[in-house]
């Protein structure tokens, strides 16, 4: 956003939204003209769901963090082939970087106190009681990309959501963190399946597999209380 000095807050937030989207879907639709695109500030189109291949993006994940300024704010973009998470990139601005799931790298090794990232205005029950069973330490942290890239870049151990996101909110995220060897899933196990009619997608864990069924038989040790 070249003009950004002229923006602040909430206002800032709008305003990089819409040039991020632009930006993103002027590219996609240049170089993949055959392509379906679901954006988040795009209204929806039914057509996608006839389509093999649909790129999901969220222009700015955390448009909260990036109207603060602060550095918890990503950029997803994705496609799915057949409702799979395939290939995808969250940028991370704000740390001057960019994750791949075509471009994976060493995931670093958990520390013997498990770290759990969590909503910085909102953690979820689930999250927050699995942690106390793991004797995990809970990390706020806003955008949805940053928290499942703070796995790979060694901030953090499990990304357990359970508080409702849409599709582009994890989509992106999920590619890059199973290109990199990462455990991907709804929190009672089942396969993230995107380019839904419905895009609401609840809930989501991202971790290293090491750790998925222990937490996964918490959560199902949860929700049977």
């Amino acid at each position: 956003l070249r003009n950004a000095a002229e923006f602040e807050g909430k206002a800032l937030g709008a305003a990089g939204d819409e040039a991020a989207n632009a930006m993103l879907i002027s590219a996609l639709q240049a170089a993949r003209p055959d392509d379906a695109i679901l954006s988040e500030e795009e209204k929806d189109n039914a057509e996608r769901l006839a389509k093999e291949r649909v790129w999901i993006i969220d222009p700015v994940d955390g448009t909260r963090e990036y109207g603060e300024a602060r550095q918890d704010w990503a950029v997803h973009v994705a496609m799915t082939v057949n409702g799979a998470p395939v290939l995808g990139a969250v940028a991370l601005p704000g740390c001057d970087q960019v994750l791949r799931s075509d471009q994976p790298g060493e995931v670093p090794p958990a520390p013997e106190v498990l770290r759990m990232v969590v909503s910085r205005t909102r953690p979820a029950l689930e999250a927050t009681e699995v942690a106390k069973a793991l004797g995990a330490e809970l990390v706020p942290m806003g955008s949805a990309g940053a928290k499942a890239m703070a796995i790979l870049r060694g901030e953090a151990d499990i990304y357990l959501h359970s508080g409702g996101q849409y599709e582009w909110d994890s989509c992106a995220p999920a590619a890059v963190a199973l290109g990199w060897g990462l455990h991907c899933s709804r929190i009672d196990g089942s396969p993230l399946v995107y380019n839904q009619q419905d895009v609401y997608m609840p809930d989501l864990l991202i971790c290293r597999k090491e750790h998925a069924e222990r937490v996964l038989l918490e959560v199902a040790a949860l929700q049977r209380q």
